[in-house]
């Protein structure tokens, strides 16, 4: 199917009076922020960062040893990053897909699928047991075909990550419209290692567990430098500071306290749209009882989430790189994105015309060439660091969380054996020669979407180096 990349009238009303700010956060049961830190402290964990990969790590320390002292600080407030504004997409791939881990970790990949079924099992078990409510679901995810040539792909793939132990199943035509009726749809993958959630309300209820556990939490308090003592780190916060035996850093896209790692990651701006519920008769014409999440199968695709209360949540397809790895409030409104969406919306789901938008946002995605989360150590083993997981962040951080933990407690298990935790990704170019680069990319993956999938020179070295660019 061409998406158009021209938005028609009827798609710019649709989102006229949008409120410019994530759905997720726009809720009542968002929780009263914690004081910042004003004093000095000394502590046996320091987390830097609370969004997912952070609570996770807090969470499961405390878990593993309810003695051991664990402070979490925030810049701002719990999932106003990335945890707060995502699709809502909890997958257990920690690979970024098959395809992408059968191509850099084949020899690993079973034992890859294993460990990510088994963290997602992990996640349910979390939410029932400190009694989160963030309509989780274990619904699954289609990956769709809108192009006659991605039919034939979908097949394929099904077949090869059978052989891995992957329980994909390959839906027809008549088979994804009788789940999701859409005139561009024309064949499906269902997969079932994928649940779906309100985002937000998982990292409060993450937030709240933690609180439980005895972990203390300083919102409103962002790290503006590491100094190093001979036994310990010293955190210095604009009004107090935190000296800790261990730190675990696990600033996402944001930039981070080790310079260094600015090469590996860049920050990508993702919008997204919610609508406002869905009437009997809007919700009859499309069908989606399910919940599934869905996603088309371009390299500059859609994914959408359609929640309990009948709305759609539609975003993706762009995938904004501004110059010097920018990362700004006002980046979070693109009108020409939202534009694009709404158009795309409705030549997805041609029934839903007159539909209103009620929420448009962007967020920030910690993007790396490999597309997975890379770890490392830093001042001698006292720091650990987990990012880089390019969207897929929601399950994977989990994991993420507890490859850090193993790796300060210098504990060998199979996580730590990985040779997908050992390794790095390639790094990205510095400026200026980074927007170049990554903007001809982009480009180049929309000609091939254009172009029944071909991929030019340019994308057919990049995928012969392991590297790339994925929107």
């Amino acid at each position: 199917m061409f998406f158009s990349t021209t938005p028609r009238p009827e798609s710019l009303r649709a989102i006229s009076d949008v409120k410019l700010t994530p759905f997720w956060l726009d809720d009542p049961a968002k929780p009263e922020p914690i004081p910042p830190l004003t004093t000095q402290i000394k502590t046996d964990l320091a987390i830097i960062g609370g969004g997912y990969t952070g609570l996770w790590t807090a969470l499961q320390a405390k878990q593993a040893d309810p003695s051991r002292d664990v402070v979490l600080l925030e810049a701002g407030e719990v999932a106003i990053g990335a945890s707060g504004r995502n699709g809502g997409f909890c997958a257990a791939s920690l690979t970024h897909g098959f395809s992408n881990g059968k191509s850099r970790w084949e020899k690993e990949l079973a034992t890859l699928i294993k460990l990510g079924e088994q963290n997602l099992d992990g996640i349910e078990a979390t939410i029932k047991e400190f009694n989160i409510e963030c309509d989780f679901i274990r619904s699954g995810e289609l990956h769709i075909a809108t192009e006659d040539y991605q039919v034939d792909e979908l097949r394929e793939g099904v077949e090869e990550a059978r052989r891995y132990g992957s329980r994909v199943t390959f839906l027809s035509q008549d088979e994804i419209r009788a789940r999701v009726h859409s005139p561009s749809y024309l064949a499906a993958v269902h997969e079932p290692g994928c649940a779906m959630l309100n985002p937000a309300r998982l990292a409060w209820g993450l937030k709240k567990a933690c609180l439980q556990l005895g972990v203390k939490i300083f919102e409103g308090t962002p790290v503006t430098a590491l100094e190093e003592k001979r036994e310990s780190l010293i955190l210095k916060t604009p009004h107090g500071q935190v000296e800790a035996r261990r730190v675990a850093l696990a600033t996402n896209a944001f930039p981070p306290l080790l310079k260094h790692l600015n090469l590996f990651v860049v920050p990508v701006y993702d919008y997204v749209l919610m609508t406002e519920p869905l009437s009997k008769s809007q919700r009859d014409s499309i069908g989606w009882h399910g919940r599934e999440g869905l996603a088309d199968d371009g390299n500059q695709f859609h994914y959408y989430h359609i929640t309990p209360e009948g709305r759609i949540l539609f975003g993706g397809y762009d995938a904004i790189y501004y110059r010097n790895n920018g990362v700004a409030p006002h980046l979070e409104n693109r009108p020409a994105s939202f534009g694009l969406l709404a158009e795309h919306f409705f030549q997805t789901f041609p029934t839903l015309t007159g539909l209103r938008f009620t929420h448009a946002w962007g967020g920030v995605i910690d993007t790396c060439s490999r597309y997975t989360a890379f770890w490392g150590k830093a001042y001698g083993g006292k720091l650990t660091y987990a990012m880089g997981y390019t969207g897929l962040g929601v399950g994977a951080s989990r994991f993420g969380a507890a490859v850090m933990l193993d790796l300060l407690d210098g504990k060998k298990t199979e996580r730590t054996e990985l040779q997908m935790v050992k390794s790095k990704p390639f790094p990205f170019p510095p400026e200026p020669f980074r927007s170049p680069i990554i903007n001809f990319t982009r480009w180049s993956l929309d000609q091939a979407d254009r172009n029944q999938g071909k991929r030019n020179l340019w994308l057919k070295t990049l995928d012969a180096l392991g590297l790339g660019f994925d929107s």
